[in-house]
Parts: C-alpha cells; structure tokens; sequence
C-alpha cells in the first residue's frame, strides 16, 4: 500500500494515477473541508484529463481521509511555502509529515519525499527526525527523493511522458521506487543519489528563471532606448544556437519563482546569477505598475478606477494563483496607495480581490484601459472588444491591435 501525504496540486494526481494504474493507494490531507470533497467526488482544482483520472481511480478503490495509515511506502507532497518577504522557504510541514510517518510506519518502509528541497534538506531534515525517533536510517526506514516534473494545463499527459529521477543512497531502494513510478511513467527514470536529485530539480527551475530574467531585462533595455523587444527577440532568434524567450509581468507558479530561492538561501555567496535573476523578475509587477502610470499620463487618464488588469492566475488557462504576478501588482498598488483598479479572470469564480468582476462585457464597459496579464484563451478569442480601448499588452497577443507593450 502507499501513503500519498497532501492532496494538492502534485499529490492529488499522483494518489490517482497511480491508483488508476492498479496501486492500493490512501491518499491524506490535513484540510477536512477537502477530504470531504473529495470522499464526495468533487475536485477542487481544473485540470485537463483529471476528472476522468479520477473516476479510474475511484473504480480502483482509492481512497481518501484525514488520517495517517500504515504503510510499506509513502510519498509526501505537501506545500514547501516561501515567505514573501524574507525569501525563506518553510520545511515545518515536511518535517511534521515525516514525524507523524514515524507513528505509523512498519519496519522497512520507504519514505519518498516529492515537495522540492534544497540539496542536504532530507539528510539534515528526515534523518535527524527519523534518529531522534529510533529509526535507524538505511534499515529500519529509507529514504527517496522523486522530484516532480509537471506542470499545471498538462499535468495528466506530463505525468505519464515526463522523464523522473530518482534519487536514493540504496541502489535497491531506487530501482524499488522507480518500479513504483513505472506504474504509470512511460518515459525514462534516472537513478541518482539523493543529493543529486536534489539539486538537479532545483537547478532545473532556477534555469529556466534565469532564462526568463534575461527576456525581462532585455524588455526594460529596449524600452529605454525606444527599441520594440519583440522585434528584437524574434530577429535574434533566427539564430540557431538562440532561443530567447519572450517577457513578461512577472514569474508565477510554486515552481519556478520559489525554487531559486533555495539555491540563494544556503548558497548566497556563490548563486550570485540566481540572486540577481530572482530580483529582475521579481521587479516585473512594479515595473508594469510603472508602464501603466506613464500610459495614463500619455493619454491624459487621470482615474485609475477605469484601468482594469485582465487575469488573475499566474499563467494562461489554469485556475492556478499561486505566485501570480497580478496578486503581486496589486500589492504594488497598496503600497503606492493606488487603489480601484478592477480586475477579471474567467477561470476564476470566487472573489479574491477588490473590484473583481466574473463577466468579461461588464469588466469592458467599466474601464478605459485594460492590461493584459494572463493571454487566457478567452482574451485571444475577443480582441475584437478590445479595439476602442487603451491595451498595455504585457504577453505580446495583441499585435494587431494598437497596444502599448512592456
């Protein structure tokens, strides 16, 4: 049997898929409300092929509660949440899960860990939990590491063709937790140690932030000397060893804007790139703050009431917020005391915010300007309503229309 321990955005459809795939699988989450839901046949969260995974895995007989079970393998994926001032990551509710674990497990389990970790977090967190409760690590319980690698719009085709890695000091243990994966993964499993794996996911992440930053200042660079990046971008990308990226309002996801921050955490003297990535693309929402100032004094606007920011979710076509650089500009707005900008996002069906509207024609028709922060499906598909508006069009999706862009 496996434990799948947080029922999130990364264990809700690992508990299924493997379930689905013929898995004894309990799946347990500390929020009631949730396990509620889910015992009820509900999902709190959209996502292309889940609802269908789900009912498999029903059929299969998984099953949900708020209770730790004894097991021969758990798999812990819960939140590793960064402070959004500090920049610290939290690891107390990893290191609550593996105490709990403890209680519970049989002689010989094997504990894999999925929440991303800096490299030496499982050697200095799980072990010294696990000695001070007389575990005997390597032998009485084992350790795993399998990183996860999706991402959300496509988590169910990504979690069966992603290439994993797997890192475990025991070559059995790998080669046992990799049979496990192999349940539903259809792609290659690499086999590592621990620390490797750590690190190769954090690097990962951190790669692709600091390609983005590069995009993000190249748009500031341009913008300076009247230059269009896109222009730029796409001319320079003609190149076969280039492949530039396209900017952005900012970088969202509990993925790619959280992990650098582990590698500038423990490394803060040598992740001197990484540092400096983190603070470009971090000024992002601040910086289409700024851009959305200087075209309302272009146009001689002078209520920020008619401004309205389309999109709410960190990327287009999920329900995902978490990170998302419009939260982030409108906590920029507080602190500049700007405030009765309206906001919209289809995808988003319950009030998070002031002034937030849930029907696209009422949103156009109560404001004047209107940036685009997320290129949702929807907002592509209705330019045309968007003609007689003033359009800072931070995604580059506008392009036939006259826009202001970053």
């Amino acid at each position: 049997m496996v434990n799948v321990i947080g029922l999130g955005y990364i264990g809700l459809p690992t508990a299924l898929m493997l379930a689905a795939h013929g898995v004894e699988v309990v799946g347990t989450d500390c929020d009631v409300n949730r396990i509620s839901e889910l015992n009820a046949g509900r999902i709190f969260f959209n996502e292309p092929g889940l609802k269908e995974l789900f009912t498999s895995a029903v059929s299969k007989g998984i099953q949900f509660t708020s209770e730790y079970v004894r097991a021969n393998t758990y798999i812990i994926a819960v939140p590793t949440p960064c402070d959004s001032k500090s920049k610290k990551i939290n690891l107390s509710i990893i290191a609550a899960a593996i105490e709990y674990i403890s209680a519970f497990c049989p002689k010989g389990a094997i504990l894999i860990i999925e929440s991303t970790v800096s490299p030496g977090s499982i050697e200095k967190l799980a072990r010294s939990i696990l000695d001070m409760k007389g575990f005997t690590v390597g032998e009485d319980i084992h350790l795993a590491h399998a990183p996860e690698r999706v991402i959300p719009g496509n988590m169910i085709q990504e979690l069966k063709h992603n290439p994993r890695t797997i890192g475990a000091d025991n070559p059995a243990i790998a080669k046992s937790v990799a049979d496990l994966y192999r349940s539903f993964c259809e792609s290659e499993i690499t086999l590592t140690n621990i620390r490797t794996a750590e690190m190769t996911k954090v690097a990962e992440n951190t790669f692709r932030d600091v390609n983005i930053a590069f995009a993000n200042e190249l748009a500031k660079i341009c913008r300076n000397d009247n230059i269009n990046v896109y222009d730029v971008i796409s001319i320079a990308n003609k190149h076969p060893r280039v492949n530039i990226l396209f900017p952005g309002p900012g970088v969202g996801g509990h993925c790619i804007a959280v992990d650098p921050w582990f590698l500038v955490g423990d490394y803060f003297k040598l992740a001197n790139l990484v540092f400096a990535a983190r603070k470009v693309n971090d000024s992002m929402p601040e910086y289409v703050l700024e851009r959305i100032a200087t075209i309302m004094k272009a146009e001689k606007m002078e209520d920020i009431s008619r401004v309205g920011l389309y999109g709410l979710t960190y990327k287009a076509d999920v329900d995902d917020v978490r990170e998302s650089p419009t939260l982030q500009l409108l906590e920029c707005m507080e602190r500049h005391l700007a405030h009765g900008v309206k906001v919209y996002d289809p995808l988003i069906k319950q009030d998070m915010v002031k002034n937030q509207y849930h029907n696209l024609d009422v949103f156009l028709g109560d404001v004047d300007m209107v940036v685009i922060m997320v290129g949702h499906k929807e907002v592509i598909e209705n330019l045309f309503k968007l003609e007689n508006k003033i359009l800072l069009d931070t995604h580059n999706i506008a392009s036939a229309l006259r826009h202001y862009s970053l």
